[in-house]
């Protein structure tokens, strides 16, 4: 048993250098060929308020495009559906032109129907005069 002497066994250490290394050289690699989306939003500018001499002439008679909290649509009062609500709009164009639209929602509407009306408020020929709303509620 000569040959089996006792040896201290020897610190087994691993060197995290290198590996740190390519983590790093990942991460910039994944920061520089990454892109970032730049997210469009729908303007809701106000209204310019009115100049002191458009004050005393007759108001121009709007288009009121109201969404409930269940989404139902109603234009100037009557219920509509969603592909009616361009044909309404024209209806009113045709009526009196220098009408405007207002979209006024419930604060728990969909999004998606809002979008849908201003879109077919677009087709139908506006793009200035359509204001969108969020009804307050108490």
């Amino acid at each position: 048993m000569r040959g089996r002497g006792t040896r201290q066994a020897e610190s087994a250490e691993i060197d995290l250098t290198p590996m740190l290394d390519v983590v790093f050289i990942l991460l910039i690699f994944f920061i520089v060929t990454s892109t970032f989306a730049r997210e469009e939003a729908i303007g809701l500018e106000p209204p310019p308020p009115p100049a002191p001499d458009q004050l005393n002439q007759p108001q121009v008679p709007a288009i009121l495009i109201y969404v409930d909290e269940s989404n139902l649509i109603t234009v100037n009062g009557r219920l509509a559906d969603i592909s009616s609500v361009r044909a309404n709009i024209e209806r009113v164009i045709a009526e009196t032109p220098n009408s405007s639209v207002i979209i006024q929602a419930h604060p728990k509407a969909k999004s998606g129907v809002i979008v849908k009306i201003r879109d077919e408020a677009y087709n139908a020929g506006f793009r200035e005069r359509v204001n969108i709303v969020i009804s307050q509620t108490s």
